[in-house]
C-alpha cells in the first residue's frame, strides 16, 4: 500500500522519521502557509480523512485512560480537560471520556453572547487564529487540580506552552498534562518544555500515542509555495449545483443537553448523551432508509462540533453500518488526486454560520469520489442558515457527490444565567439569530477585569468587514471631542494641550474636491496597487513566521487592509490584522503592545503605516518598543520618500489617495485620542467611529479600486521584489536632513511644524493651520488636489528646487488666533 505522504516527500525532500506507527497515523499535503509548507494529516483524527469512527473514538479513549493511570482516581478527579479548537475538539472530548472523572472544554472561534470570557489566545499559524475560553461555569478554570491540555499534534508546542503560560498566571496549578496523537518535536523543543515547567515551577507531563520529527530539507517553503501555485493554477471545472436534496433527520436530542464543550462538559453530561445514543441512532437510521447499495454511510460532522456527530457514527457502526466519519473545515490546503497524498479531493462551499471573523470559503476533504451511498451532515442550529440551503452551499456540494443526504440539526446550547442553559430551538437561521441577541448576562469569570477587551470590528465599529481589521482601541464615539481648527492650533502650540487630546472637525470635501478625490484614484490605483503587492511580497519574503499586520491607526489601516488582501489573493493566506494608536510624543499604545504579545509572538508583529515624512513616528516606534522584547522596530510602508525604514513599496513620493480625506477613507474612524480623564493605565487608546458619515464613506470603494489591479502588477511587483532584496535598502534619513534645512532655512525652528511628503502637507492643509505649501517644480501630476485644498483656505503656493518630496507644508510657525484672519482663511506672514 502505499503511504500517503509519498508524493510530498518525492518532490519536498520532507522525511518522517520515528516511531514505525507514523505512516500508518500520518500522511502529508501542501497547505498555503508562510510558516509550515507541509501540512502532517492524520489517519485516526476524523478531520481531513475519513475514518471509522470507532477507530476515532478508540484513539482518544486509549489516550484519556493513560492520563487516568498517569495521575491517579485522586488527581484524576480534580482535573480539567481543555482541547483545542477546531481540530482536537472531539479529541479532547474522547480524552476527558477515557478519564471519566473530569469536566471537559475546548477553546472557540465563535462568540456567544452574554456568556463572559475566562481567557483566550492565538494560535500564529492557524488560518483562523482567534481562540476563546468561554465556560457556563466560571469557576471551571479556577481551580489547582491537574489541567490537561489535547491537541491533534504536538510539533513546536509553542501554543500549549502559551495556553499554559497565560492561565498559569491567572490559576497557578502544580501539574499539567499535554496530550496529543503525535508527538513531532525537535530536540530543542523538547528541552524548552523542560525549561519551560522548571520557569512556572509546575510538572508538565507529556502522553503521545506516538513520536518522531519531520525532517525538512533547505528552502522547502519555497518549493512548497511554488507547488501550491503551479497545482492550483490547474482550476477544477465547476459543475452547476444542482438544488439541493435532503432529508431532515429527526434527533430527540436531550432538552438542556449541551451539544460539545463550547461551554463546558460535565460527566454526568457524558452520562446523559450515552443514554440518548441509540434514539438518536435510530432518528438517523430513519432518515437513511432509502439509501441505495448496502449503505457505506459518512457522517459528516461541522467545524467545532465533531463530539456529537463522532458519538452519532459511532452508535450507527454499533447498529450494524458500514460508516466512516469526518468533518468540515476552515483550513485550505491543496488537493491532488494522487494515492501518495492525504488530499485527495476537496468539496468548496462557503461558511453557513455567521462566523465573528466574517464570510469566507470552507472546506470537505476526502468525500468526493469516495464512493458514499449516503450522508448524514451534522450541523447545531446556528449554523442551519440560508447560506448552507443555497445553490452553491454545503448540502448542494454534498448532493453533487453523494446521492442519499440526510441533514441533523442539534440545538446549540447557550448557557442560562443561574446553572440553567437554554437550548436554541431546532429550527434554522431566524430562531437562532434571535436566540443570540437575547441571551442574557451571565456570571463574570474571575479575573476578567484585569484582561484588556477583544479587539473592537465593523460593523459594530468601522465600516470595514469584522475578518479585514480588528481595532486594539476603545470606542469613544459617544465622547464630545472635537474643536476648531484654529483653537487646536492654538492650544498646541502654546504648550496647553496635546494634539491627540482633541480632535480636529471633520472635513466635508466639496463636490469639487470629492471628483477629484475618485479621478486621482482611478488614476492612481494601479501604482497603489504595485506599491502594496512590493511591499507584502518583500514582508513574506523576510518574515520567517506568519507576519501578524499591525497598522498605525489611521493612515496605516487601509493599507493594512489592502497588504492583507494581497496575501489572500496571490498566496491563499489569511493573515491576522490588527491597528494600534501611536502618538507622537507619546509613544504607543503600551496596553495594544501586551494584549499583541499575549496572542500573537512579538517576533510576526510586522507595524504597517501609508508612507513616511521626515520619520517622526519610525523613531517615535523605536523608542518605545525599548520596553518591549521580542518586536521589530522596522516599519512597513507603501512609499518611504524619506528613506526611514527598509521595508517599503517604493521611495518615490507619489500620491496616496487615502491621504486625500479624512475618516470616510479609513472605515469611518477618527484619529485616535489619548486623554488622562478618558484613557486610563489599563485602557486601550480611544477613537470614534462616525457612523453619522456612512452617506459620505468611500473606505470600500477604495479598497475594491486598488485591489482590482493587482492582477495587472503582478508581474512588475515579482521584478521590484528582486531588485529590492538584492538592493542596499538601509535608510539614509534623507528626508530628515531636508526637514531640519528647511526649519532653519524658512525661520521656523520647530521640525515639528515641517510636514514633508503628499501625505502629511495634505494633513495640513485638512487639519492644521497651514502657513505655506513648498511644491517641488514639475511635481505637478501629484499636487492636484494639495493646489486645490491651499486655494481654498487660501494658503500659498511656493515652487522651489532641490526638495526629496514632491511637496512639504509648513505649519503656521507663530500661531494666534487673529492669524488666519476674520474669514478664517488668509494666513499672516511672519
Amino acid at each position: 500500500m502505499v503511504w500517503t505522504g509519498t508524493w510530498v516527500a518525492e518532490r519536498l525532500g520532507v522525511e518522517l522519521i520515528g516511531d514505525e506507527e507514523l505512516p500508518a497515523l500520518l500522511g502529508l499535503a501542501l497547505r498555503r502557509n508562510p510558516k509550515r509548507a507541509h501540512l502532517l494529516v492524520s489517519s485516526v483524527l476524523g478531520k481531513h480523512v475519513p475514518q471509522r469512527p470507532s477507530v476515532v473514538y478508540g484513539a482518544g479513549l486509549d489516550l484519556g485512560r493513560r492520563v487516568r493511570a498517569l495521575l491517579g482516581d485522586e488527581e484524576a478527579a480534580r482535573a480539567v480537560v481543555l482541547g483545542y479548537a477546531e481540530t482536537a475538539t472531539a479529541l479532547g472530548h474522547a480524552v476527558a471520556d477515557g478519564l471519566a472523572l473530569a469536566p471537559y472544554l475546548h477553546s472557540t472561534r465563535r462568540p456567544v453572547a452574554g456568556v463572559a470570557r475566562a481567557g483566550g489566545f492565538e494560535e500564529s499559524h492557524s488560518h483562523a487564529t482567534s481562540h476563546l475560553l468561554l465556560p457556563e461555569d466560571p469557576k471551571l478554570l479556577a481551580g489547582d487540580g491537574p489541567l490537561v491540555l489535547v491537541d491533534d499534534e504536538f510539533s513546536t508546542g509553542n501554543t500549549v506552552l502559551n495556553t499554559i503560560r497565560d492561565l498559569h498566571e491567572r490559576h497557578p496549578r502544580e501539574r499539567y498534562v499535554v496530550v496529543a496523537l503525535v508527538d513531532m518535536r525537535s530536540a530543542a523543543d523538547h528541552d524548552r518544555l523542560d525549561a519551560f515547567a522548571g520557569e512556572i515551577g509546575a510538572r508538565v507531563d507529556l502522553i503521545a500515542r506516538a513520536a518522531g520529527t519531520v525532517r525538512l530539507p533547505e528552502g522547502v517553503l519555497e518549493k512548497g509555495r511554488a507547488l501550491v501555485a503551479e497545482h492550483e493554477a490547474v482550476r477544477e471545472p465547476e459543475a452547476a449545483p444542482p438544488a439541493p436534496a435532503f432529508v431532515r433527520a429527526r434527533l430527540d436530542w436531550p432538552r438542556d443537553l449541551p451539544d460539545g464543550g463550547r461551554h463546558g462538559f460535565t460527566p454526568e453530561h457524558r452520562e446523559r448523551l450515552e443514554a440518548a445514543l441509540p434514539a438518536l441512532a435510530a432518528g438517523a437510521e430513519e432518515a437513511l432508509r432509502g439509501s441505495p447499495g448496502t449503505g457505506r454511510v459518512l457522517v459528516l460532522g461541522f467545524e467545532e462540533l465533531m463530539y456529537a456527530p463522532l458519538r452519532l457514527g459511532t452508535a450507527l457502526e454499533e447498529a450494524g453500518h458500514d460508516v466512516r466519519y469526518s468533518t468540515t473545515t476552515r483550513s485550505p490546503v491543496l488537493a491532488v488526486d494522487d494515492p501518495g497524498y492525504a488530499i485527495r479531493t476537496r468539496l468548496v462551499f462557503p461558511a453557513h454560520d455567521d462566523p465573528a471573523d466574517g464570510p469566507g470559503e470552507r472546506y470537505a476533504y476526502n468525500v468526493a469520489g469516495a464512493g458514499f451511498d449516503a450522508a448524514v451532515l451534522v450541523v447545531d442550529s446556528a449554523a442551519d442558515t440560508p447560506a448552507l440551503h443555497a445553490p452553491d452551499g454545503l448540502l448542494a456540494r454534498l448532493a453533487e457527490q453523494v446521492p442519499h443526504v440526510v441533514l441533523a440539526v442539534i440545538p446549540s446550547y447557550a448557557p442560562g444565567t443561574a446553572g440553567t442553559a437554554r437550548p436554541v430551538e431546532n429550527g434554522g437561521a431566524d430562531e437562532t439569530s434571535a436566540t443570540a441577541t437575547e441571551a442574557t448576562e451571565a456570571p463574570e469569570a474571575p479575573e476578567r477585569s484585569s484582561m484588556l477587551p477583544e479587539p473592537l470590528r465593523g460593523p459594530a465599529f468601522s465600516s470595514y468587514a469584522p475578518d479585514e481589521v480588528g481595532w486594539l482601541l476603545q470606542d469613544l464615539s459617544d465622547v464630545e471631542l472635537e474643536a476648531p481648527t484654529e483653537e487646536r492650533e492654538e492650544a498646541i502650540q502654546s504648550g496647553g494641550a496635546h494634539y491627540a487630546e482633541s480632535l480636529p472637525v471633520e472635513y466635508q470635501p466639496s463636490e469639487r474636491y470629492q471628483e477629484f478625490f475618485h479621478t486621482a484614484l482611478e488614476s492612481s490605483a494601479a501604482r497603489m496597487a504595485r506599491a502594496v503587492g512590493t511591499v507584502t511580497e518583500t514582508v513574506l519574503a523576510e518574515r520567517a513566521g506568519t507576519p501578524v499586520l499591525v497598522s498605525l491607526a489611521r493612515a496605516g489601516t487601509p493599507v493594512g487592509v489592502l497588504m492583507r488582501r494581497w496575501a489572500r489573493a496571490r498566496h491563499g493566506l489569511e493573515l491576522p490584522h490588527y491597528a494600534v494608536s501611536i502618538v507622537r510624543g507619546r509613544g504607543i499604545d503600551a496596553n495594544a503592545l501586551r494584549w499583541l504579545a499575549a496572542h500573537h509572538d512579538p517576533a510576526d508583529v510586522v507595524f504597517v503605516d501609508g508612507w513616511t515624512g521626515k520619520g517622526a513616528i519610525t523613531r517615535e516606534l523605536a523608542e518605545a518598543l525599548k520596553d518591549f522584547d521580542g518586536f521589530d522596530p522596522d516599519i512597513a510602508v507603501l512609499a518611504d520618500p524619506g528613506s526611514c525604514v527598509r521595508t517599503y513599496g517604493t521611495r518615490e513620493d507619489f500620491l496616496i489617495p487615502s491621504a486625500c480625506l479624512n475618516s470616510t477613507v479609513s472605515g469611518l474612524i477618527s484619529r485616535t485620542v489619548l486623554r488622562p480623564d478618558l484613557v486610563g493605565p489599563d485602557d486601550f487608546h480611544g477613537a470614534k467611529f462616525y457612523r453619522e458619515l456612512a452617506g459620505s464613506d468611500v473606505s470600500g470603494a477604495f479598497l475594491d479600486a486598488v485591489a482590482a489591479r493587482f492582477d495587472e502588477v503582478a508581474a512588475t511587483v515579482d521584478t521590484d521584489v528582486k531588485e529590492l532584496l538584492a538592493a542596499d535598502r538601509d535608510p539614509t534619513w534623507e528626508g530628515w536632513a531636508a526637514v531640519e534645512r528647511i526649519s532653519e532655512e524658512y525661520g521656523i525652528h520647530d521640525v515639528n511644524l515641517v510636514k514633508p511628503g503628499v501625505g502629511e502637507t495634505t494633513r495640513v492643509l485638512l487639519r492644521r493651520v497651514p502657513w505655506k505649501i513648498l511644491a517641488k517644480r514639475g511635481a505637478d501630476a501629484d499636487l492636484a488636489h494639495v493646489r486645490l485644498l491651499a486655494e481654498q483656505r487660501g494658503v500659498p503656493v511656493e515652487e522651489v528646487d532641490d526638495l526629496p518630496y514632491s511637496c512639504v507644508g509648513l505649519i503656521h510657525p507663530k500661531y494666534t488666533r487673529g492669524a488666519t484672519g476674520a474669514d478664517g482663511k488668509a494666513v499672516a506672514s511672519q
